[in-house]
């Protein structure tokens, strides 16, 4: 059982490692990694990895990694990241109304309230997207730099 672990845990090991070396600049590997992860912030299931490569397309970013950043929303994070969209779009455009009686609700009633909650959540993974977009592509730019400083200091001593 422990080989079995220790096998897994070099193979993730060498895949990170693979990852980490991907081609581009570390300000394009970064752009990937940012746009990933503002596209994983919307509610958009199925649509957030084309969303990702997208936006990697436009902006000039890893493919690969944009489509990775998009898994900080899973099945795990799903409610939680949501519910925080919905809570930040709900203070930037006010609080939805309560309805008491959902069975008395007509048509009109029920797509307006479909759009005041949609309409939270949209605004609020726009603005949760950016920020952590922001966050992560910075610290992953600053790693990437220092890595690619460390592997060029590495290669020209070794060629001396």
């Amino acid at each position: 059982m422990i080989r079995y672990l220790l096998k897994w845990f070099n193979k993730f090991q060498h895949s990170l490692h693979l990852l980490w070396e991907l081609e581009g600049t570390p300000a394009k590997r970064a752009r990937g990694i940012a746009v990933g992860v503002f596209s994983g912030c919307f509610p958009f299931f199925g649509l957030q990895s084309l969303m990702g490569a997208c936006l990697a397309s436009l902006l000039k970013g890893n493919h690969l990694l944009a489509v990775i950043g998009t898994w900080i929303s899973n099945p795990l994070t799903y409610i939680p990241l949501y519910l925080f969209n919905y809570k930040i779009g709900s203070f930037f455009l006010g609080s939805e109304r309560e309805l008491n009686n959902l069975s008395g609700l007509t048509q009109r009633q029920m797509w307006n309230q479909g759009w005041i909650i949609s309409s939270r959540i949209f605004f609020g993974s726009i603005l949760v997207g950016l920020f952590f977009g922001l966050i992560f592509g910075l610290i992953s730019y600053m790693l990437f730099k220092s890595s690619s400083k460390k592997s060029t200091l590495h290669i020209s001593r070794r060629h001396r």
